[in-house]
């Protein structure tokens, strides 16, 4: 598994802007202890620790004193008037996005922050507070964090501490030019540049942890569906590896459809890398014949025993799969246990890498596939418990060739498309819009389910919920969905 993904912020002028409400508690601080405070002042320094600002104003012996007066007052005249940063929000959501986690570390007590992130509605994994300067180095060091965003000099002396990345905002008290003097990686105006820097930053990370990985394998031979995946390993592998230290294979079976072959010899043409096949035996396995709800598991082990042959002939380090970080968190997944079961490695898994990051990089590299739709073997196709048998995957493949035929006919382009064979009818998953054409287009949807029929099914429908990815699961929870 990648390395998790932690990032840190401070709280005050970096997520939200407190000088309203820390003016109001000041102010009543002085009328309750007759400690006079210049209010405008102390909130124009905000970033040191509460009891440095407090020694301005009171005799050192009196400071813890009077801190614990100030801090009885801070829930009920702070919290209401703080207001987010632009941009607060959007980059503790570009942090999830990136299936992160957030780590705020500030001066300010915990319970006061956390009144704050709560009163905001803010998702914060973790408060850490009563911390200053480079001392904030020690909670992001124990919580991971490889990327610091605060918004004074003491905040990027925090980040170095930790060896994070130290990223700046000037919406606190220092300058753009101090920033940079103090060692800031990066400088931004606001957070409002955040989200669009870290998904960079992230993608950019995560493809070099990639490079590294494959280098480290020495060797590959990658199991190539042509699949936007499988593709996109395939081709940085030839970057990081070289042509003669990879080898894409095609396991070629009755569940792989002859125009995914076709492409995978296309894509491997423009790579110049050797493209061979394999012939796979998973239909003498009982197990995927059953077709439980476990029959990837048999698949999977089939292609990377014969995979793992294979490399061993071609005197290949290592067999990698196009597993991607989503693809882990995507729940039952058994065909990932078989492979990972056989030591089968998953460089894209172990560098991070999502789909959606797959397909960013993949057009960047100006890779064909970037935008393709995802193709699932066709036994994926066959309802659970319904028996896997070379006429079934046959017949499906004609059905998706027909209504891909049918809809072409009348100027469509079909992404994602599926005939789920449902036993004696089948069920056609198309993209929405696609859905809402054929129901405005009685006689054209008619075509396409007479198409199916005479693929060899009794009967179809169009499914108007559209095409979801691994909807056969839903079957497995509530079998009578499948009437």
């Amino acid at each position: 598994m990648p390395t998790p993904l932690v990032v840190g912020f401070d709280l005050d002028m970096t997520l939200l802007d407190t000088r309203p409400g820390i003016k109001i508690a000041w102010d009543q601080f002085s009328a309750l202890t007759g400690v006079p405070v210049d209010s405008d002042l102390a909130v124009s320094r905000l970033g040191p620790p509460l009891v440095a600002e407090m020694a301005n104003w009171v005799a050192a012996e009196r400071v813890d004193e009077y801190v614990a007066r100030y801090r009885s007052l801070y829930p009920a005249y702070a919290i209401e008037p703080a207001e987010l940063l632009p941009g607060a929000r959007e980059s503790l959501a570009a942090v999830r996005q990136a299936q992160g986690q957030t780590v705020v570390v500030t001066a300010k007590n915990t319970a006061n922050a956390r009144l704050h992130l709560d009163h905001l509605d803010l998702p914060v994994d973790v408060v850490v507070g009563d911390l200053w300067g480079a001392g904030k180095g020690t909670a992001l060091v124990a919580h991971g964090a490889s990327v610091y965003v605060g918004d004074h000099v003491h905040d990027v002396a925090g980040a170095h501490a930790a060896g994070a990345l130290a990223v700046a905002v000037t919406t606190g008290p220092c300058s753009a030019a101090e920033l940079r003097s103090a060692g800031a990686d990066v400088v931004m105006d606001s957070l409002t540049a955040f989200p669009a820097w870290f998904d960079e930053h992230v993608l950019l990370t995560r493809l070099e942890a990639l490079r590294t990985r494959l280098e480290e394998l020495g060797s590959v031979v990658v199991a190539f569906s042509a699949g936007a995946d499988s593709a996109f390993l395939l081709a940085a592998a030839v970057r990081a590896l070289g042509r003669d230290k990879v080898a894409a294979v095609t396991a070629v079976s009755d569940s792989l459809p002859a125009a995914e072959r076709e492409a995978a010899e296309r894509f491997c043409a423009t790579l110049g890398v050797r493209h061979l096949t394999a012939e796979t035996q998973e239909m003498q396995r009982s197990g995927y014949r059953a077709n439980g709800g476990d029959r990837c598991y048999f698949c999977k082990a089939e292609l990377v025993e014969v995979l793992t042959g294979l490399a061993n002939e071609l005197e290949l380090a290592a067999v990698a799969t196009g597993t991607n970080a989503d693809d882990a968190r995507a729940g039952f997944r058994p065909g990932i246990t078989a492979a990972a079961e056989r030591a089968a490695v998953t460089p894209l898994l172990d560098a991070g890498l999502t789909k959606a990051q797959v397909r960013e990089a993949s057009r960047r590299w100006g890779l064909p596939t970037w935008d393709k739709p995802a193709a699932a073997c066709l036994s994926s196709r066959i309802a659970y418990g319904i028996e896997v048998t070379p006429s079934r995957l046959s017949r499906v493949e004609r059905a998706e060739s027909a209504v891909r035929s049918r809809l072409a006919e009348h100027g469509l382009r079909v992404g994602n498309l599926r005939v789920r064979d449902l036993g004696d009818v089948a069920r056609v998953e198309l993209d929405p819009e696609l859905v809402h054409w054929l129901e405005t287009h009685r006689q054209q949807a008619e075509e396409v389910v007479a198409a199916v029929v005479a693929s060899g099914f009794d009967g179809a429908t169009v499914d108007s919920r559209g095409f979801r990815s691994g909807a056969m699961n839903e079957l497995l929870a509530d079998p009578a969905r499948y009437r």
